[in-house]
C-alpha cells in the first residue's frame, strides 16, 4: 500500500462528524465538521425516507452554513501561503466540499484519496509491517517495579522508548485505570500507536514494556506482541519496600475512599475467593494501606506474573538483571545509565 505522508501540508482538517473524530482521527488532525452529529443523522434520514433530492438540498445548505463559520473562525487568520489537507470518510462530497471553497479564497487545498477508510487500511497494513523491521529491548519486572519510571529515565537519557501504557492510558492491571482519563478507543490507540513507530529510528534499539496482549481494554496489535516476546530482555529487580512506595504513590487515587478500591477488588473474587477479598478490603477500610499493597503483590500480582512472563517471552530467563534500590529519580536514572551502557556494549561486541 502507498505509503500516506501528511509533512507537506500546513494542517490536517478532519470534516467528519464530531463522533466520526472522536472515535479516531490522524494525529494532529483538526475537527472542523461540515455537519454535526445531529445535522448528519437528519440528511441521513431524510435520505432514506423522503428523497436523495431533498436529503442533498438540506445536506448543501448545512455545509454551506458550517463551512462559512469555520472561515470566520478556524481559519480566519490563515495567511494565503496556507497547504490544508482535507478528510472526510472516503474522501468525497464533504471533503470535496470543503476543499472546494477553501481553494476559492485561494488556498491550496487537498483532499485526502479514499479518505478516513484508506487511511484506516493504511494505518492496519502499517502495523503489521513496522514492528519486524524494529530491535525491541523489552523491560520486565513485577508490578511496582518501576518499569514505567525506567523507561521515561531512558528517555531523558537519550534511549528511544515505546511507551504502550502512556498511549493506552492504562497501567495495564486490574487497578490500572487512570483517574479522569479514559481510553481512547482501539482504533485511536493503533492510530497513535502508528505515530509514535513511524518516528523510530529502526538502526538504534527500542525499550518496551512486556506487556500482555491487552491493556486496561485494548488489544495490542499481533504483530508488535510477537515480535516484543521474541526480543531481548532487562529485567528490572526492586525491594518490596520500594515496590510498596511506588504503588501507593501512583495509585493514590484508589485512597479516596470512594469505592472505587473495593469495586476493583470484587474483580479478583474469581480468582482468589471472597474470604481473601474480605480481608484486602478491611485492610483498606482501615487505612493500612503499605499491609494491603504488599499483601496484593505477594498473593495477586507477583505469582501472577511469574506464570505470564516465562511463558510467553522466550528470552527472560537469559534476561541481563537491573537493580534499584531506592524510589528516587536519581536511583531509575543510574539504572537507565546502566540498561544503555549495556546495549552500547552488547552491540558493539
Amino acid at each position: 500500500m502507498e505509503q500516506m505522508d501528511f509533512s507537506s501540508f500546513d494542517t490536517i482538517i478532519d470534516c467528519r462528524s464530531p463522533a466520526e473524530f472522536g472515535a479516531d482521527h490522524i494525529p494532529g488532525a483538526i475537527s472542523a465538521p461540515v455537519l454535526d452529529d445531529d445535522e448528519r443523522a437528519q440528511v441521513g434520514t431524510l435520505y432514506k425516507q423522503v428523497s436523495q433530492f431533498d436529503a442533498k438540498k438540506l445536506g448543501a445548505a448545512l455545509l454551506a452554513k458550517n463551512v462559512a463559520h469555520h472561515v470566520e473562525t478556524l481559519f480566519k487568520d490563515r495567511a494565503k501561503d496556507w497547504r490544508p489537507l482535507v478528510y472526510c470518510w472516503r474522501g468525497g462530497k464533504r471533503s470535496g466540499a470543503m476543499a472546494h471553497v477553501l481553494r476559492e479564497i485561494g488556498w491550496d487545498a487537498q483532499t485526502l484519496q479514499g479518505g478516513y477508510k484508506a487511511y484506516r487500511r493504511w494505518v492496519v497494513a502499517q502495523l503489521e509491517e513496522i514492528p519486524s523491521k524494529i530491535r525491541f529491548t523489552v523491560v520486565h519486572g513485577p508490578t511496582g517495579s518501576g518499569k514505567s519510571r525506567l523507561l521515561a529515565a531512558l528517555a531523558r537519557s537519550g534511549g528511544q522508548v515505546l511507551d504502550l501504557e502512556a498511549l493506552a492510558a492504562h497501567r495495564g492491571s486490574v487497578l490500572g485505570g487512570l483517574p479522569g482519563r479514559p481510553q481512547p478507543s482501539q482504533k485511536m490507540f493503533e492510530s497513535l500507536l502508528l505515530k509514535e513507530l513511524s518516528v523510530l529510528d529502526a538502526a538504534r534499539p527500542v525499550f518496551v514494556e512486556g506487556e500482555s496482549r491487552k491493556i486496561g481494554q485494548l488489544h495490542v496489535p499481533e504483530a508488535l506482541i510477537e515480535r516484543m516476546r521474541a526480543a531481548e530482555c532487562v529485567l528490572l529487580e526492586t525491594g518490596l519496600e520500594t515496590r510498596v512506595a511506588l504503588l501507593i504513590e501512583e495509585y493514590r487515587h484508589f485512597l479516596e475512599g470512594d469505592g472505587a478500591l473495593e469495586a476493583q477488588l470484587d474483580c479478583l473474587s474469581a480468582l482468589h475467593g471472597r474470604e481473601r477479598i474480605a480481608g484486602w478490603k478491611a485492610l483498606a477500610a482501615r487505612g493500612a494501606w503499605s499491609e494491603l499493597v504488599s499483601r496484593l503483590l505477594l498473593e495477586h500480582y507477583d505469582p501472577a506474573y511469574r506464570k505470564s512472563s516465562a511463558r510467553n517471552f522466550s528470552r527472560l530467563s537469559q534476561a541481563g538483571v537491573v537493580r534499584v534500590g531506592a524510589s528516587t529519580e536519581a536511583a531509575f536514572e543510574r539504572a537507565a545509565q546502566e540498561v544503555l551502557k549495556r546495549r552500547l556494549e552488547a552491540l558493539a561486541a
